[in-house]
């Protein structure tokens, strides 16, 4: 496997899977969040530095075919901001124009396709109507994975180089984020620095952890961080449960927990993380106080509560402050610290303060010489809304994909380049 570091791309051209998959204001249709974008122009400017020229391949959003909404036009003013210069931009992907403009492409110039999700051959998921049989679904996947070789080959004669700095999209395994990968030469294709960097930092807190490790896992549901909760549970010293998925667990250790979100049918689930802790040796953490509400809505009643004493009618929304001085305590002594999902309803202002208190806590474990490593939308947004970014080790741009990493899953992303 090539190393971008290292690697000269004078007179080359090379195809490079981002992931610009970036919010966009419903009004004006101008990026609101640019994090991704600028996440990707140090690969981009390397290339281009070297003297070679970039072919830039992306998705925005889950289209159902070409639709405007979903076209990655807005991202353009913002990446020739960033870069300094004019991007072209080709209409469709895989048209003859799109050929003749990456043929056409002098050393130093940057072009963009357009979402390559307009076509389905991209995921390898038909479109099927309803009441398909069994059958028909069968024949219509072996159809559109043949497509979808068809596809990547096509996009691969555009250039000389594969490079893929998508790390949010290395859990897929699509046309541009591997399968392409299969018509370069072991020599001709590597990772881009940001994907370099993701890889490293998790790598870091997996394999090179520095004791106490304390894993703070938030959000919903129990069933959407089951497979990486048990992972780590091999590994952490403290496990911190927060968000929704609390409850789920203070109901089957006989809490009342009111209206709070609860999934039922993970009540087992929940009691062996529980017990799989206690024979591990390792810390497990709840709430100690909930702030509830009686309704969800950004402005209900709210009052608070012991974690295990929520009034019917009620639903705990966040942690208590006597939560996050707990929590804060465990996070100031940890040296390594991995933080994936929100402490409660991030997204009103009412029930953001459990999660914000989080962020704090790990900012200043890092300025104390922790290492940290932070992934997940909410987790992401709250030390960016509090300009606490730079006091963070590192902030993952991959969500799913970091989850599955760390759930010891094979990403198609990264095997199709490293191999293993």
């Amino acid at each position: 496997m090539k190393l971008i570091d290292s690697f000269d791309f004078k007179g080359l051209k090379a195809i490079v899977r981002v992931d610009f998959n970036v919010p966009l204001d419903k009004q004006t249709r101008e990026v609101t969040d640019d994090t991704r974008i600028r996440g990707a122009l140090r690969t981009i400017k390397k290339i281009t530095g070297d003297g070679g020229s970039a072919i830039l391949m992306s998705h925005l959003g889950r289209p159902k075919g070409p639709e405007e909404k979903y076209s990655l036009k807005p991202v353009l003013p913002v990446l020739e901001e960033h870069l300094g210069m004019k991007v072209l931009f080709a209409p469709d992907a895989l048209g003859a124009e799109a050929a003749a403009m990456a043929a056409a492409l002098k050393p130093g110039e940057v072009m963009m396709l357009e979402n390559v999700r307009f076509y389905p051959e991209e995921e390898g998921k038909p479109l099927l109507p309803e009441g398909a049989t069994d059958e028909e679904k069968k024949a219509a996947k072996a159809e559109l994975k043949a497509k979808q070789k068809v596809m990547a080959e096509k996009l691969s004669k555009y250039a000389d180089v594969y490079v893929n700095d998508a790390f949010g999209t290395a859990h897929r395994a699509h046309a541009t984020t591997a399968v392409i990968a299969d018509f370069f030469p072991e020599d001709k294709r590597m990772f881009g620095f940001l994907i370099n960097s993701e890889l490293a930092a998790m790598d870091k807190v997996l394999k090179e952890t520095e004791k106490p490790f304390t894993a703070i896992m938030g959000g919903a549901k129990v069933s959407d961080k089951i497979a990486v909760i048990e992972n780590l549970l091999d590994r952490v010293d403290n496990l911190i449960i927060g968000g929704g998925m609390t409850y789920t667990f203070i109901k089957v250790m006989g809490g009342r927990i009111g209206n709070s979100l609860c999934e039922d049918d993970r009540l087992e689930m929940a009691k062996g993380i529980i017990e799989k802790a206690r024979e591990k040796g390792v810390n497990l953490i709840f709430p100690v106080d909930s702030v509830n509400a009686d309704r969800f809505d950004p402005e209900a009643n709210v009052y608070i509560s012991a974690i295990d004493n929520v009034n019917d009618g009620w639903m705990g929304l966040d942690i208590g402050d006597e939560s996050v001085e707990l929590f804060s305590k465990v996070i100031s002594n940890s040296k390594t610290i991995l933080w994936n999902g929100p402490m409660g309803v991030f997204e009103m202002t009412k029930f953001d303060d459990g999660t914000k208190g989080i962020a704090q806590a790990v900012a200043e474990a890092t300025d104390n010489g922790a290492f940290s490593l932070v992934g997940g939308g909410d987790s992401v947004a709250a030390v960016n809304i509090m300009g606490l970014a730079d006091r963070i080790s590192y902030v993952s741009t991959g969500g799913g994909a970091m989850l599955e990493y760390m759930e010891g899953k094979k990403l198609p992303g990264i095997t199709a380049i490293r191999g293993e």
